[in-house]
């Protein structure tokens, strides 16, 4: 790549991406897709199985999404473009967007869900987003908080991240792709480390085994911000990244990325499901960020998609309470099928649950205590 940055090769800077939105509506989508599959049988037939379970990859995207919205103004910060907000003020702004909500769910999931309560370690290790670190409490309406629990370290840490990398700035910037991709390539060992953990615990959970998913939008936001190259090029034609993104899915649906279902995979299989699926977010989003400024992405940046987007995480944090709730009203056995009467209900409600949950508690929370935006990290993550 090109080392040098001038005006006339930079791509402009946005602070808001309106079809990134529409993204996180799609991925907060495939999420509830995969886990009404799952729950219905539908993951388990021979023929869609394999597809249906593979939607879990849209978690790949959701992290990417946070790689990319928060690591830009790094990025940015390094060529002199604008300046990172501070460690302080980062850690206040994602603790006011990720937790009222959150909170709201558990308090009421362990409340009021009959198989979802437990003793103070479930209460503490939910409320605290530490569910992967105490056996048994990815609780009944809330597994899927596992991967809120790796976002959140992922926060934690970047800060990290980014005084590790603060000598890589002007001239030097060049080198920050190739750290990233050599620290990605290294944690993919992860999954073959003999790590130690107690009964229930898997250390594949943790963050390092899924830092190539937030690496692949931190590879994106250090791209966005440099001098044109032929990742620019290949985003911009309308076949090549769909392709890419096209072939990691089918590739991540054969037993190369493990085995059908719940089971667990061989270490190279996991490695290589995390390869998939960086790859996966990186060919989705890339088109999204690097076109040209004006280019209209006419799904994505539809007002439904927007909306939906605007809701996504509601829908995240919300969908599996609301999902063990449509079981017994509709009088359906779990694992018996009927996945899309249960997809389509359980959509019609979370949405508008979602809805209810912006605007009494994430906005709320956003106006009453939220920092003030930075210029590039307006958009959140899930």
């Amino acid at each position: 790549m090109s080392t040098r940055v001038d005006s006339a090769s930079v791509v402009p800077l946005r602070a808001f991406v309106p079809a990134l939105e529409g993204m996180r509506a799609l991925a907060a989508i495939g999420i509830v897709v995969t886990h009404v599959a799952f729950q219905t049988g539908a993951a388990e037939s021979p023929l869609m199985g394999r597809i249906w379970g593979r939607f879990d990859l849209t978690v790949a995207i959701f992290f990417a999404l946070s790689g990319f919205l928060l690591w830009r103004p790094h990025a940015a910060q390094a060529r002199g473009l604008t300046q990172a907000q501070s460690a302080r003020r980062y850690f206040w702004s994602r603790a006011v967007r990720i937790l009222p909500a959150y909170w709201v769910v558990v308090v009421l999931v362990l409340l009021f869900l009959p198989h979802a309560g437990g003793d103070y370690r479930v209460w503490l290790a939910n409320l605290s987003l530490t569910q992967v670190f105490v056996p048994l409490t990815l609780t009944e309406g809330m597994t899927q908080m596992w991967s809120l629990s790796v976002e959140v370290a992922f926060y934690l840490l970047l800060p990290v991240f980014a005084w590790l990398m603060v000598r890589l700035r002007g001239a030097s910037a060049r080198y920050r792709i190739s750290v990233l991709l050599g620290a990605s390539a290294v944690t993919l060992s992860w999954g073959f480390l003999p790590i130690t953990t107690a009964d229930a615990i898997h250390h594949d959970n943790w963050l390092p085994g899924y830092l190539p998913w937030f690496a692949a939008g931190m590879v994106l936001a250090e791209v966005s911000v440099g001098p044109q190259t032929w990742v620019h090029r290949w985003a911009r034609r309308s076949w090549v990244m769909p392709s890419i993104a096209v072939t990691a899915f089918v590739l991540s649906a054969t037993p190369l990325a493990g085995p059908q279902g719940l089971v667990r995979p061989e270490p190279w299989q996991f490695e290589l499901k995390i390869v998939f699926g960086a790859v996966l977010a990186f060919a989705m989003l890339s088109p999204l960020v690097l076109a040209d400024t004006g280019r209209r992405h006419r799904v994505f940046e539809h007002p439904v998609m927007l909306t939906l987007g605007r809701w996504s995480y509601g829908i995240f944090i919300w969908h599996l309470a609301v999902l063990a709730v449509v079981f017994p009203v509709f009088g359906i056995i779990p694992f018996s099928g009927g996945m899309w009467f249960v997809l389509t209900v359980t959509l019609a409600l979370s949405i508008p649950v979602a809805a209810a949950s912006y605007a009494l508690v994430e906005e709320p929370a956003r106006r009453r205590f939220a920092p003030k935006k930075s210029p590039l990290t307006d958009a959140v993550s899930h």
